[in-house]
């Protein structure tokens, strides 16, 4: 395995050799590649998707785990960041979020110990930052147990 280096962290691209066999006969290989953070651990599932075959679902996409998607909802890709970085993100990805995980995906700001900052559009750890204060006057670095 190749590791990549950006921003003086190592990531790895790992492809799984069956990306290319679309059928989904195989169910213990439905993700084709993953993205992976060597120092955290963190990753990103990569799946592909291939055009339906049925007559029926033209206009339709499928990936390797039966989910399927309407090619107005994907296309075209929008541009949008993720930790700080460009990345393409899906065009109707208000509605594929909602179908995949429930209306609370888009809404919930609270979960498992994080809040979603709205000023900086970013997930924190509980009691990091005062939502209330300026951007400006915030310490990224400040250690939650010294603030009062």
């Amino acid at each position: 395995m190749t590791i990549h280096s950006y921003r003086k962290r190592g990531y790895m691209l790992e492809i799984n050799p069956k990306y290319s066999d679309g059928s989904f006969e195989d169910k213990l290989n439905v993700i084709d590649g993953r993205w992976i953070d060597v120092e955290t651990g963190l990753f990103i599932d990569i799946t592909a998707v291939r055009p339906m075959k049925e007559k029926a679902k033209k206009g339709w996409v499928a990936s390797k785990d039966k989910h399927e998607e309407k090619v107005r909802d994907l296309f075209p890709l929008r541009d949008s960041l993720f930790e700080g970085l460009p990345v393409k993100i899906p065009y109707n990805y208000a509605k594929l979020l909602s179908q995949e995980y429930g209306n609370a995906a888009l809404t919930k700001t609270e979960y498992s110990g994080h809040k979603f900052n709205t000023t900086s559009m970013e997930w924190q750890k509980n009691g990091n930052i005062p939502e209330s204060l300026p951007e400006e006057e915030r310490d990224d670095d400040a250690d939650p147990d010294d603030m009062d």
